[in-house]
């Protein structure tokens, strides 16, 4: 099975001539995108070496002009799963780390397993095996427990309207 690929980034518009690129960082401190070492494609096949000059400005290994810089727009960046930290909390986890986790309602039912964690700006969100979208916030799942594979959700009373 192919590792878990986390995203970290997403390489923007080309800047100037020599092949430099903006990029967005989704890291907590944004120069520290590079310092966890190559960057890949979601499906790992690409590998992207970069220094980064700014906050948002960096050169990437093997990039010396605008076109080859431009054909990389929009180009996710990723790092496996495991190049990255241990959370230092016990309450404290990445949010790809939900994904296959057991949803359970209050009284213990199965809800089914979390498909997916999606975000698009509002907020995350738990995406249900059967298709149930879940905000990621306290009062709906009060408990994540990562270590035993569960987590426990209380859906909002419109989600539950909806359910099949």
């Amino acid at each position: 099975m192919a590792p878990a690929m986390i995203l970290l980034g997403e390489i923007g518009r080309p800047h100037g001539v020599r092949g430099l690129v903006r990029v967005r960082s989704f890291t907590a401190e944004p120069m520290d995108l590079a310092a966890y070492g190559p960057l890949f494609s979601e499906d790992g096949t690409r590998r992207f070496a970069l220094t980064l000059l700014a906050e948002d400005l960096a050169k990437l290994e093997g990039v010396t002009d605008r076109d080859a810089a431009a054909k990389l727009t929009g180009t996710k960046l990723y790092v496996p799963r495991e190049a990255l930290p241990d959370p230092d909390e016990e309450d404290e986890f990445y949010l790809a780390d939900l994904e296959g986790l057991e949803a359970l309602a209050a009284d213990g039912t199965a809800l089914g397993r979390v498909r997916a964690v999606e975000d698009h700006g509002a907020g995350p969100f738990l995406v249900l095996e059967d298709g149930r979208l879940i905000p990621f916030t306290k009062a709906a799942v009060p408990v994540v427990d990562v270590a035993n594979g569960r987590l426990t959700v209380v859906p909002p009373a419109e989600v539950e309207a909806r359910a099949p």
